[in-house]
């Protein structure tokens, strides 16, 4: 029989199912009436929703909605067009505006989505013959954005600022760039960034700091990973951040300087040839903007679940964590799709996390945390994962 396209597909299909790491949508619908994350699935189940990264709960606040309307009856849905090419409208500058004001940047440049920005300020910025330190554990768009970038890429061990030194005692030709998360998206650590700033200064090598899953998580006004260091926004060089996060929304941008994100508008591909984000979706940040900055209470509320959560279970195999991110490692990939099976018989959705996402045999629940969880929610999870441990 001919090697096929078709024979080559079913054979790499049939090793991801072997090992354990088939991947399949899911559909949930969420629940109109709930206060909570509940999602009906395809079969019709209600489920308690640990999977979200809607950290805040804004995403269905009634001033977000009423926000995007108003906008989608002035704009209509789509942009129609690129940013250059007359897809920008006036809620997407505001947008940057208070963006900007918020983070004390002088510019913001908007983007469709996190995986977009990373791949366009990457490749925008940095050279071939440029030197790239990143993390191990950094986020696979960052990754992607190295490799189109060309630069050289060296990866330290992950939080380890001994092995980022020596890497960096080595380097020799071309311009040093560090690269890293604020908080990792499947550990939900904290990168230690006044470490970092010290040795970029030292080496003098720039940085890119991915808050994605910082901001409206950590320090003032939800400022991010920054905030909570008491680190000035001009410690590093760029700052990406998303709107499907916390902000309940979609979307992204960068942050920093103007020539930064002058140079960004000029170069970055990924910017220059999509289509801009909904006018609508720029308008309904906005108002998640303004709560955000004032949810102290809900950021209060994530500490809260995060700390019942864990000493109810001390015993359970977390990561270090003081993010709404709670790793349960559970090692093999089919013990954490049997785990996730089992909770989700329990009417509790938190899907396994698996290779190539982690690394080999670090296989996980991650359960992300919501401010609009409730503490009975927290004890249905707590008392299905004590049966099933």
């Amino acid at each position: 029989m001919p090697d096929t396209a078709e024979n080559t597909w079913s054979t790499q299909l049939a090793d991801i199912r072997r090992q354990g790491l088939w991947r399949e949508l899911q559909s949930l619908q969420p629940d109109p009436d709930a206060d909570r994350p509940l999602f009906v699935d395809a079969e019709g189940r209600l489920l308690l929703s640990f999977a979200s990264n809607d950290y805040l709960g804004l995403s269905r606040e009634p001033a977000l909605r009423q926000a995007a309307i108003a906008e989608m009856e002035r704009s209509g849905v789509g942009a129609g067009a690129a940013p250059l090419l007359g897809g920008e409208r006036p809620a997407h500058q505001a947008l940057a505006a208070d963006l900007a004001r918020w983070l004390g940047v002088e510019a913001v440049l908007l983007f469709g989505s996190g995986y977009l920005a990373n791949l366009g300020i990457i490749s925008a910025l940095v050279g071939r013959q440029d030197r790239v330190y990143a993390d191990r554990l950094n986020h696979a768009s960052l990754v992607d954005g190295v490799r189109l970038s060309g630069a050289r890429l060296q990866r330290y061990r992950h939080g380890d600022m001994a092995h980022l030194q020596q890497l960096l005692e080595r380097g020799t030709a071309g311009q040093a760039w560090i690269i890293t998360d604020g908080v990792f998206s499947m550990d939900g650590d904290l990168a230690p960034l006044p470490e970092i700033v010290t040795l970029a200064r030292r080496y003098q090598a720039r940085i890119i700091l991915d808050e994605a899953h910082a901001f409206g998580v950590l320090g003032a006004e939800g400022r991010g990973t920054l905030a909570h260091y008491q680190l000035d926004t001009h410690s590093v060089d760029v700052i990406m951040g998303t709107l499907g996060k916390a902000f309940g929304v979609y979307g992204a941008f960068v942050a920093g300087s103007q020539d930064l994100i002058d140079l960004l508008r000029n170069r970055a591909r990924s910017f220059i040839y999509h289509t801009a984000m909904p006018a609508a979706l720029a308008a309904a940040a906005r108002a998640s903007l303004q709560l955000l900055r004032d949810g102290e209470d809900r950021r209060a509320r994530l500490v809260e679940h995060r700390d019942w959560l864990r000493a109810e279970l001390p015993d359970a195999p977390w990561l270090p964590s003081a993010t709404p991110i709670q790793g349960l490692v559970l090692g093999e990939a089919t013990a954490a799709v049997q785990t996730a099976a089992r909770l989700r018989e329990a009417g509790l959705y938190c899907p396994a996390v698996r290779p190539p996402t982690v690394p080999k045999g670090s296989a996980r629940l991650r359960i992300t945390l919501s401010a609009a969880h409730h503490r009975e929610d927290l004890t249905q999870l707590v008392t299905a994962l004590r049966e099933i441990l």
